[in-house]
């Protein structure tokens, strides 16, 4: 299987706001801590796109993952804020057969091109 998209969740990008703040802080000491939990916890999530899967990992010590088949996925639903907008980053919901998403991955880098990636391999089915 041949990964199409597989990335973390960013930090600067998604929150700068939230981020230069932490940068604020660090000469306090807290900001350090801000940025190893909030590194910690991005690097714990990874969202990946196969040719017929669709694959989100979450946690360090204790891994929850949730694998969905392309061609059951039904909508795909993009969040952007106007900053994740310029930044080019964003909220991604996949779901299938029911009203709750199967899948909800924040601060993802090029939303979009996940939406697309699915699309095209629905397509190609």
């Amino acid at each position: 299987m041949k990964e199409l998209y597989a990335e973390h969740p960013v930090m600067f990008k998604n929150r700068p706001f939230a981020f230069i703040f932490s940068l604020i802080l660090v000469p306090v000491g807290v900001g350090i801590i801000i940025f190893l939990v909030w590194h910690l916890r991005n690097k714990g999530s990874k969202l990946t796109v196969t040719e017929t899967d669709v694959l989100f990992e979450k946690g360090l010590l204790s891994k929850s993952r949730s694998e969905v088949n392309i061609d059951s996925i039904r909508t795909v639903k993009v969040h952007q804020t106007f900053g994740n907008r310029i930044f080019g980053t964003g909220k991604i919901e996949l779901y299938t057969a029911g009203d709750t998403p199967e899948i909800v991955a924040l601060g993802m880098p090029n939303p979009n091109e996940v939406r697309e990636l699915i699309r095209n391999a629905q397509n190609k089915a």
